[in-house]
């Protein structure tokens, strides 16, 4: 009797074992996840990640925009923003995580507790995110800064374009993939003028602001504190305080020249895509254009 037992066991292993062992995984149902790091004009209120995410991904790409208005490459980190979004890089679950890092924005002078030197932190704080990205296991992938859309006598001010060269420059450095937002958002916006670039605001520009924008040079939409309880405001400065509407937290529902609205998210967010496609040529499959 035992011995018929036993044959009847050893006869069922094998098909318990096959029943039990794993699925290999079919390649058409291997997914990544992008992670999106940087400040507010990637962010949700106020940046292109919403729409890049929501967009321009197929349902094999997971996105997770942990991008905060008013981080620098020196205060996502300092305040505990990147403890939280390597917890994603190294939650595993994907055959790839893609890291895409912007900043810039308030890495410039003037944003105290925020600036970064511009010769040295900055530079050095973007090569640690991509060895610590590498680290963990994901693929980081750098991207210039957004350009801000103010103008003066019909040319666009690039006052971004030492940050975005710095990006290059660690980029080629690190062998990391470039995303260069900054040159082809500065390109379009230059080329479309001042009035035009207007639209990509959150709210639409006061009329002032509109018209001083079709004469080829931008002003602040701010207008300056009354002098004295009760006067009328003052007019609008001539530049906007950059510093002034790039706060701490997240973007202000109001007019500037920095943070987008839908129109602006759109219009950037397939810039980035397009731009993605050629400098990660493994991720064309996950993207819609």
């Amino acid at each position: 009797m035992k011995s018929l037992l036993l044959a009847a066991v050893l006869a069922t292993a094998p098909l318990v074992a096959h029943a039990q062992a794993p699925e290999a995984e079919p390649p058409m149902f291997r997914a990544v996840k992008i992670v999106l790091i940087g400040d507010s004009t990637t962010a949700v209120i106020g940046g292109w990640g919403p729409s890049f995410c929501g967009q321009h991904l197929t349902s094999f790409a997971a996105c997770i925009n942990l991008a905060r208005g008013g981080r620098s490459s020196g205060n996502y980190r300092t305040e505990g923003s990147w403890r939280l979004a390597m917890k994603e890089i190294g939650s595993g679950g994907f055959t790839d995580t893609y890291v895409l890092i912007q900043f810039g924005h308030n890495d410039q002078p003037g944003k105290p507790g925020r600036s970064t030197d511009l010769a040295t932190e900055y530079p050095a704080n973007l090569k640690r995110y991509v060895e610590e990205v590498r680290a963990a296991g994901g693929k980081p992938v750098l991207v210039t800064p957004l350009t801000r859309r103010q103008f003066q006598d019909g040319k666009l001010i690039d006052d971004l374009a030492p940050w975005a060269e710095a990006t290059r420059k660690v980029a080629a450095e690190t062998k990391t993939p470039l995303v260069d937002l900054h040159a082809k958002s500065y390109a379009a916006v230059q080329a479309m003028g001042a009035a035009e670039a207007t639209r990509f605001a959150q709210q639409p520009p006061p009329a002032e602001v509109l018209a001083a924008a079709r004469t080829g040079t931008t002003i602040s939409a701010q207008p300056a504190t009354p002098a004295t309880p009760g006067a009328a405001p003052a007019p609008a400065a001539k530049a906007q305080n950059n510093a002034a509407v790039e706060p701490m937290g997240q973007a202000k529902l109001s007019f500037d020249y920095t943070h987008l609205g839908r129109d602006g998210a759109d219009y950037f967010s397939k810039i980035v895509t397009d731009e993605l496609a050629v400098a990660v040529p493994a991720l064309r499959r996950y993207l819609v254009p």
